[in-house]
């Protein structure tokens, strides 16, 4: 469960939080919960999403289920640090498409005061610990892993099958490219497709 940080006056650092999970679990709907919240105790945010994201709005972070926070498209992280002055909280969206260099932004954003909220895959489509994520997690204080619900088992699922024969690693999709499985239904699945 993930519990706020009480606030410090004397300490001058902010921190990271990571929200992490496969496609359709409900990364992006808990980090717009999270801005609103900050929004909303008049809070100075800003949130960023990779520029090639343009699958529901180019200028909006928005969950499977509609829900839509204004956002900033950045092609790399190296723009967040030059457009996030002034800030108190800053929402980074689909964070695995960005270059290595969003860890250091992350990390010196918290460093300046600044409370930061990242989601993205923890994972990609082979099960393979996706870019810049697992940095992102290790120097996070808090990591909150959420999970879909298996669409042949009912079980919690963690994982996001390619239904398509596509290989390159980036290929921005929903329903018809991607569903979330459990280990379990992943794993048959996989071994479905080298039988191929």
């Amino acid at each position: 469960m993930f519990l706020e940080n009480t606030v410090n006056h004397k300490e001058q650092f902010g921190w990271i939080e990571v929200i992490c999970g496969s496609m359709f679990s409900g990364k992006t709907e808990e980090l717009i919960r999270r801005l609103k919240r900050a929004q909303f105790a008049k809070q100075k945010i800003e949130i960023f999403k990779p520029e090639l994201d343009i699958r529901y709005h180019q200028d909006m972070v928005v969950s499977h289920d509609a829900n839509e926070i204004r956002s900033t498209p950045v092609p790399a992280a190296a723009n967040i640090a030059i457009l996030a002055q002034g800030c108190d909280v800053v929402g980074i969206d689909e964070a695995q498409f960005f270059d290595d260099e969003i860890v250091r932004v992350c990390n010196d954003l918290a460093n300046q005061g600044v409370r930061v909220i990242v989601a993205g895959l923890d994972m990609d489509f082979k099960g393979n610990p996706f870019g810049p994520m697992p940095a992102l997690m290790a120097t996070a204080e808090y990591v909150t892993k959420v999970h879909a619900v298996c669409t042949r088992t009912g079980n919690l699922a963690n994982y996001s099958f390619r239904k398509t024969a596509n290989d390159k690693l980036v290929l921005l999709g929903e329903t018809e490219e991607y569903e979330p499985l459990s280990r379990a239904a992943y794993f048959e699945a996989m071994q479905k497709n080298e039988e191929k």
